[in-house]
Protein backbone atom coordinates (compact mmCIF):
# COMPACT_ATOMS: atom_id res chain seq x y z
CA UNK A 1 0.00 0.00 0.00
CA UNK A 2 1.58 3.27 -1.06
CA UNK A 3 2.42 5.78 1.58
CA UNK A 4 -0.12 8.50 1.94
CA UNK A 5 1.53 11.89 2.07
CA UNK A 6 0.84 13.86 5.18
CA UNK A 7 -1.84 16.37 4.48
CA UNK A 8 -1.18 19.72 6.16
CA UNK A 9 -3.92 20.76 8.51
CA UNK A 10 -5.67 23.84 7.25
CA UNK A 11 -5.07 27.06 9.11
CA UNK A 12 -8.80 27.46 9.57
CA UNK A 13 -8.99 24.12 11.42
CA UNK A 14 -6.02 25.02 13.62
CA UNK A 15 -7.51 28.41 14.37
CA UNK A 16 -10.83 26.77 15.20
CA UNK A 17 -9.23 24.34 17.66
CA UNK A 18 -7.09 27.06 19.18
CA UNK A 19 -10.10 29.34 19.60
CA UNK A 20 -12.23 26.59 21.13
CA UNK A 21 -9.51 25.66 23.60
CA UNK A 22 -8.89 29.31 24.45
CA UNK A 23 -12.61 29.93 24.90
CA UNK A 24 -12.73 27.11 27.45
CA UNK A 25 -9.86 28.66 29.39
CA UNK A 26 -11.49 32.09 29.27
CA UNK A 27 -14.81 30.60 30.35
CA UNK A 28 -13.22 28.98 33.39
CA UNK A 29 -11.51 32.25 34.35
CA UNK A 30 -14.65 34.39 33.98
CA UNK A 31 -16.64 31.80 35.94
CA UNK A 32 -14.05 31.95 38.70
CA UNK A 33 -14.22 35.75 38.75
CA UNK A 34 -18.01 35.66 39.03
CA UNK A 35 -18.09 33.03 41.78
CA UNK A 36 -15.32 34.77 43.73
CA UNK A 37 -17.40 37.95 43.77
CA UNK A 38 -15.19 40.06 41.50
CA UNK A 39 -18.28 40.96 39.47
CA UNK A 40 -21.58 42.17 40.88
CA UNK A 41 -25.13 41.32 39.74
CA UNK A 42 -26.27 43.33 36.70
CA UNK A 43 -22.77 44.37 35.67
CA UNK A 44 -22.30 44.61 31.93
CA UNK A 45 -19.44 42.45 30.73
CA UNK A 46 -16.86 44.84 29.34
CA UNK A 47 -15.44 42.81 26.47
CA UNK A 48 -12.62 45.27 25.81
CA UNK A 49 -11.68 45.40 29.49
CA UNK A 50 -11.62 41.62 29.79
CA UNK A 51 -9.73 41.33 26.51
CA UNK A 52 -6.95 43.50 27.91
CA UNK A 53 -7.03 41.86 31.32
CA UNK A 54 -6.88 38.29 30.01
CA UNK A 55 -4.71 39.03 26.99
CA UNK A 56 -7.11 37.52 24.45
CA UNK A 57 -9.27 38.78 21.61
CA UNK A 58 -12.98 39.47 22.02
CA UNK A 59 -14.00 36.31 20.12
CA UNK A 60 -13.15 33.81 22.88
CA UNK A 61 -14.70 36.16 25.45
CA UNK A 62 -17.99 36.24 23.56
CA UNK A 63 -17.97 32.47 23.16
CA UNK A 64 -17.21 32.01 26.85
CA UNK A 65 -20.00 34.40 27.85
CA UNK A 66 -22.48 32.52 25.67
CA UNK A 67 -21.52 29.28 27.42
CA UNK A 68 -21.85 30.93 30.83
CA UNK A 69 -25.27 32.23 29.81
CA UNK A 70 -26.35 28.64 29.17
CA UNK A 71 -25.16 27.83 32.70
CA UNK A 72 -27.25 30.63 34.20
CA UNK A 73 -24.37 32.88 35.26
CA UNK A 74 -24.71 35.49 32.53
CA UNK A 75 -27.71 37.08 30.87
CA UNK A 76 -27.76 38.06 27.19
CA UNK A 77 -29.74 41.22 26.45
CA UNK A 78 -30.31 41.82 22.73
CA UNK A 79 -28.60 44.93 21.35
CA UNK A 80 -26.96 45.57 24.73
CA UNK A 81 -24.59 42.71 25.40
CA UNK A 82 -23.72 40.33 28.22
CA UNK A 83 -24.63 41.05 31.84
CA UNK A 84 -23.88 39.27 35.09
CA UNK A 85 -27.15 37.61 36.00
CA UNK A 86 -29.08 38.74 39.05
CA UNK A 87 -31.55 36.49 40.85
CA UNK A 88 -34.82 37.76 42.25
CA UNK A 89 -35.69 36.85 45.83
CA UNK A 90 -38.15 34.29 44.49
CA UNK A 91 -35.55 32.64 42.24
CA UNK A 92 -32.99 32.68 45.03
CA UNK A 93 -35.38 31.07 47.48
CA UNK A 94 -36.48 28.40 45.00
CA UNK A 95 -32.88 27.49 44.18
CA UNK A 96 -31.81 27.54 47.84
CA UNK A 97 -34.64 25.25 48.88
CA UNK A 98 -33.80 22.84 46.05
CA UNK A 99 -30.10 22.98 46.95
CA UNK A 100 -30.93 22.36 50.62
CA UNK A 101 -32.86 19.23 49.73
CA UNK A 102 -30.07 17.86 47.55
CA UNK A 103 -27.31 18.73 50.02
CA UNK A 104 -29.28 17.06 52.81
CA UNK A 105 -29.56 13.93 50.66
CA UNK A 106 -25.82 13.96 50.03
CA UNK A 107 -24.93 14.33 53.72
CA UNK A 108 -27.34 11.48 54.48
CA UNK A 109 -25.70 9.29 51.84
CA UNK A 110 -22.24 10.21 53.11
CA UNK A 111 -23.18 9.11 56.63
CA UNK A 112 -23.82 5.65 55.23
CA UNK A 113 -20.43 5.27 53.53
CA UNK A 114 -17.89 7.68 55.05
CA UNK A 115 -14.34 6.45 55.66
CA UNK A 116 -11.84 7.42 58.33
CA UNK A 117 -9.69 9.17 55.72
CA UNK A 118 -12.65 11.25 54.57
CA UNK A 119 -13.45 12.23 58.15
CA UNK A 120 -9.83 13.37 58.57
CA UNK A 121 -10.09 15.51 55.42
CA UNK A 122 -13.26 17.19 56.63
CA UNK A 123 -11.85 17.73 60.13
CA UNK A 124 -8.79 19.42 58.65
CA UNK A 125 -11.02 21.81 56.71
CA UNK A 126 -13.01 22.55 59.88
CA UNK A 127 -9.80 23.40 61.73
CA UNK A 128 -8.66 25.66 58.91
CA UNK A 129 -12.00 27.50 58.86
CA UNK A 130 -11.86 27.94 62.64
CA UNK A 131 -8.45 29.60 62.31
CA UNK A 132 -9.71 31.93 59.59
CA UNK A 133 -12.89 32.74 61.52
CA UNK A 134 -10.79 33.73 64.54
CA UNK A 135 -9.05 36.27 62.30
CA UNK A 136 -12.36 37.43 60.78
CA UNK A 137 -11.00 37.06 57.24
CA UNK A 138 -14.13 36.68 55.11
CA UNK A 139 -12.30 36.59 51.78
CA UNK A 140 -10.02 33.81 52.99
CA UNK A 141 -12.85 31.82 54.57
CA UNK A 142 -15.02 31.74 51.46
CA UNK A 143 -12.82 29.52 49.21
CA UNK A 144 -12.20 27.06 52.07
CA UNK A 145 -15.94 26.95 52.66
CA UNK A 146 -16.43 26.16 48.97
CA UNK A 147 -13.89 23.35 49.24
CA UNK A 148 -15.70 21.87 52.24
CA UNK A 149 -18.98 21.74 50.33
CA UNK A 150 -17.24 20.31 47.26
CA UNK A 151 -15.72 17.56 49.38
CA UNK A 152 -19.09 16.65 50.89
CA UNK A 153 -20.69 16.51 47.43
CA UNK A 154 -17.85 14.42 46.00
CA UNK A 155 -17.61 12.04 48.96
CA UNK A 156 -21.34 11.31 48.77
CA UNK A 157 -20.50 9.28 45.68
CA UNK A 158 -23.44 10.12 43.42
CA UNK A 159 -22.20 11.82 40.26
CA UNK A 160 -25.64 12.68 38.88
CA UNK A 161 -26.75 14.26 42.16
CA UNK A 162 -23.48 16.17 42.39
CA UNK A 163 -23.91 17.56 38.87
CA UNK A 164 -27.37 18.88 39.71
CA UNK A 165 -26.09 20.31 42.98
CA UNK A 166 -23.19 22.12 41.29
CA UNK A 167 -25.58 23.75 38.80
CA UNK A 168 -27.48 25.27 41.74
CA UNK A 169 -24.22 26.32 43.38
CA UNK A 170 -23.16 28.28 40.29
CA UNK A 171 -26.42 30.21 40.12
CA UNK A 172 -26.33 31.03 43.84
CA UNK A 173 -22.74 32.28 43.95
CA UNK A 174 -23.63 35.86 44.94
CA UNK A 175 -26.07 34.76 47.63
CA UNK A 176 -23.55 32.28 49.06
CA UNK A 177 -20.86 34.94 49.26
CA UNK A 178 -23.23 37.37 50.98
CA UNK A 179 -24.16 34.73 53.54
CA UNK A 180 -20.52 34.93 54.71
CA UNK A 181 -20.02 38.66 54.19
CA UNK A 182 -19.68 39.45 57.91
CA UNK A 183 -16.92 38.15 60.21
CA UNK A 184 -19.59 37.61 62.89
CA UNK A 185 -21.20 34.73 60.97
CA UNK A 186 -18.04 32.76 60.20
CA UNK A 187 -18.04 30.84 63.48
CA UNK A 188 -21.79 30.24 63.14
CA UNK A 189 -21.28 28.84 59.67
CA UNK A 190 -18.46 26.57 60.78
CA UNK A 191 -20.38 25.33 63.81
CA UNK A 192 -23.01 24.12 61.34
CA UNK A 193 -20.26 22.45 59.32
CA UNK A 194 -19.07 20.71 62.48
CA UNK A 195 -22.56 19.39 63.20
CA UNK A 196 -22.63 17.89 59.70
CA UNK A 197 -19.24 16.21 60.19
CA UNK A 198 -20.21 14.94 63.64
CA UNK A 199 -23.38 13.43 62.17
CA UNK A 200 -21.69 11.69 59.25
CA UNK A 201 -18.85 10.42 61.44
CA UNK A 202 -21.45 8.96 63.82
CA UNK A 203 -23.02 7.28 60.77
CA UNK A 204 -26.39 8.80 61.63
CA UNK A 205 -28.12 9.41 58.26
CA UNK A 206 -31.19 11.16 59.68
CA UNK A 207 -29.13 13.56 61.79
CA UNK A 208 -26.84 14.19 58.83
CA UNK A 209 -29.77 14.95 56.53
CA UNK A 210 -31.26 17.42 59.03
CA UNK A 211 -27.89 19.10 59.62
CA UNK A 212 -27.09 19.41 55.92
CA UNK A 213 -30.48 20.80 54.95
CA UNK A 214 -30.58 23.22 57.90
CA UNK A 215 -27.13 24.58 57.04
CA UNK A 216 -28.20 25.57 53.52
CA UNK A 217 -31.48 27.11 54.68
CA UNK A 218 -29.67 29.05 57.41
CA UNK A 219 -27.28 30.34 54.77
CA UNK A 220 -30.27 31.54 52.75
CA UNK A 221 -31.45 33.54 55.77
CA UNK A 222 -27.98 35.03 56.28
CA UNK A 223 -27.76 36.01 52.61
CA UNK A 224 -31.14 37.74 52.78
CA UNK A 225 -30.08 39.72 55.85
CA UNK A 226 -26.89 40.78 54.06
CA UNK A 227 -28.75 41.94 50.93
CA UNK A 228 -27.98 45.62 50.21
CA UNK A 229 -30.86 47.93 51.07
CA UNK A 230 -30.98 49.26 47.52
CA UNK A 231 -31.65 45.81 46.11
CA UNK A 232 -34.33 45.02 48.68
CA UNK A 233 -36.16 48.26 47.88
CA UNK A 234 -35.87 47.64 44.16
CA UNK A 235 -37.50 44.24 44.56
CA UNK A 236 -40.34 45.84 46.52
CA UNK A 237 -40.85 48.31 43.70
CA UNK A 238 -39.63 51.26 45.78
CA UNK A 239 -36.43 52.11 43.97
CA UNK A 240 -36.07 52.58 40.20
CA UNK A 241 -33.90 50.26 38.15
CA UNK A 242 -30.27 51.31 38.41
CA UNK A 243 -27.92 51.67 35.47
CA UNK A 244 -25.69 48.63 35.06
CA UNK A 245 -21.93 49.13 35.19
CA UNK A 246 -19.53 47.29 32.96
CA UNK A 247 -17.87 44.24 34.46
CA UNK A 248 -14.11 44.45 34.24
CA UNK A 249 -14.13 48.22 33.72
CA UNK A 250 -14.27 49.46 37.31
CA UNK A 251 -14.13 46.75 40.01
CA UNK A 252 -14.67 49.32 42.79
CA UNK A 253 -18.09 50.34 41.54
CA UNK A 254 -21.28 48.54 42.54
CA UNK A 255 -24.78 48.32 41.11
CA UNK A 256 -28.16 47.52 42.54
CA UNK A 257 -30.34 44.66 41.39
CA UNK A 258 -33.15 45.38 38.95
CA UNK A 259 -36.71 45.62 40.08
CA UNK A 260 -38.21 42.16 40.10
CA UNK A 261 -41.61 40.74 40.88
CA UNK A 262 -42.12 37.83 43.25
CA UNK A 263 -42.04 36.96 46.90
CA UNK A 264 -39.29 38.22 49.12
CA UNK A 265 -36.87 35.65 50.51
CA UNK A 266 -38.21 34.10 53.68
CA UNK A 267 -36.43 33.96 57.00
CA UNK A 268 -37.26 30.32 57.53
CA UNK A 269 -39.04 27.38 55.90
CA UNK A 270 -42.03 28.07 58.14
CA UNK A 271 -42.21 31.62 56.84
CA UNK A 272 -42.13 30.34 53.28
CA UNK A 273 -45.07 28.03 53.98
CA UNK A 274 -47.03 30.81 55.60
CA UNK A 275 -46.40 33.28 52.76
CA UNK A 276 -49.37 32.26 50.53
CA UNK A 277 -51.76 32.59 53.47
CA UNK A 278 -50.46 36.05 54.27
CA UNK A 279 -50.72 37.07 50.63
CA UNK A 280 -54.31 35.87 50.44
CA UNK A 281 -55.19 37.91 53.49
CA UNK A 282 -53.55 41.06 52.14
CA UNK A 283 -56.58 42.52 50.30
CA UNK A 284 -58.75 42.28 53.39
CA UNK A 285 -56.05 43.79 55.55
CA UNK A 286 -55.61 46.65 53.10
CA UNK A 287 -59.32 47.40 53.17
CA UNK A 288 -59.39 47.36 56.95
CA UNK A 289 -56.45 49.73 57.10
CA UNK A 290 -58.13 52.09 54.65
CA UNK A 291 -61.34 52.16 56.71
CA UNK A 292 -59.32 52.77 59.86
CA UNK A 293 -57.60 55.71 58.21
CA UNK A 294 -60.97 57.32 57.51
CA UNK A 295 -62.14 57.08 61.15
CA UNK A 296 -62.30 60.44 62.93
CA UNK A 297 -59.68 61.12 65.56
CA UNK A 298 -60.58 60.14 69.05
CA UNK A 299 -62.63 57.15 67.96
CA UNK A 300 -61.95 54.19 70.21
CA UNK A 301 -60.74 50.99 68.59
CA UNK A 302 -63.10 48.05 68.90
CA UNK A 303 -62.08 45.06 71.01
Amino acid sequence: MPDTPNQPTSFSAIDFLRTKSLANVVQAEIERMIIDGEFQPNERVNENGLSQRLGVSRGPIREACSALAAMGLIEIIPNRGFFIRSLSSEESQDLSEARAGIFGCMTMMLAERITAAQVATLRALLARMDEIADLGEVHTYYPVNLEFHKQIASMAGNGRLNAIYQSFVRELHIQRYRALSSPDVLHISNSEHREIVDAVEARDPVRALIAGRAHILNGMVRAKKAQPAGEAKAEEGVAPRKTRRAAGANPAATASSPSTAGRAGSASPATAVAAPTAAAAAPASTGTAARAARKPRGTRAAG
